[in-house]
């Protein structure tokens, strides 16, 4: 169910409440638990990316072959970003790097770096900020396309791919994509790498939650995933899996 929908069907059941309220007297108080329903549905909506509840975001590729998708956010990051790439490398293993604009001045190698070794970059806003989500459609687009600018400048090539921070979706963001041309791009294994810090309990966590098509999400800046991230690549190998540039799982041109 979509937002659209559920706007439709709740208002031609407040309709319906609304009529037998009259007729049966139901009385005021129903009216407080059908707005905390109303809110909470909205609430669950922008936070699961998965629901594709405000607009579709790309989660996973519905497949028998034995594919996954790395995914890096939040970088460039000065201390991790280039040790993720070394291992990468080592591994023969191409991801998909969601930047942040505001990091990138400084950091222009390191992006070069990842689209010489054939990774690609993806945008993930200019800020970050912690409020984004109450940005209007128009501060939203500013900043996708800044970070748009920034990217480009750096490697000569503007995404397509988008990845909403902190993953939340509401209206004004679906504005903003569709004006800008963007597609977003979220995830179905959520590592949580930033919060765990436990490394065999977060690699056990993702080999659980393996299956195909599946898209991984880490973190640039988790120390915890830098550890664990040879043998999460050597445990993909042994059960069979491949790693796959996401755009090639999904069959997508990642650039404008």
């Amino acid at each position: 169910m979509n937002y659209r929908l559920f706007n439709i069907i709740f208002i031609v059941f407040i309709l319906g409440w609304i009529w037998a309220d009259r007729h049966l007297k139901i009385g005021p108080a129903v009216y407080g638990w059908l707005l905390i329903v109303y809110l909470t549905v909205l609430f669950c909506g922008s936070y699961f990316i998965r629901w594709g509840f405000f607009f579709k975001s790309i989660c996973f590729q519905k497949t028998s072959e034995k594919y996954v998708a790395l995914s890096f956010d939040d970088g460039p990051d000065i201390k991790n970003t280039n040790r993720i790439l070394d291992i990468l490398k080592e591994y023969d293993t191409a991801a998909v790097f969601f930047c942040i604009g505001r990091k990138i001045a400084g950091q222009e190698a390191m992006l070069k770096r990842m689209i010489e070794e054939g990774h690609i970059i993806g945008n993930h806003s200019y800020s970050h900020h912690p409020l984004f989500d109450l940005f209007s459609s128009r501060k939203m687009l500013a900043e996708l396309s800044a970070t748009n600018l920034a990217i480009k400048n750096a490697t000569g090539y503007s995404p397509r791919f988008f990845r909403p921070p902190y993953g939340v979706t509401n209206p004004n963001l679906r504005k903003a994509l569709i004006r800008g041309g963007f597609i977003s791009v979220g995830w179905s294994i959520r590592s949580y790498d930033t919060a765990t810090h436990n490394q065999n309990r977060l690699l056990s966590k993702i080999n659980r939650s393996l299956k195909p098509g599946s898209i991984i999400l880490f973190h640039d800046t988790s120390d915890t995933m830098l550890a664990i991230l040879p043998r999460l690549l050597s445990n993909i190998q042994t059960a069979g899996f491949k790693t796959i540039r996401v755009d090639k799982m999904i069959n997508l041109n990642p650039y404008a």
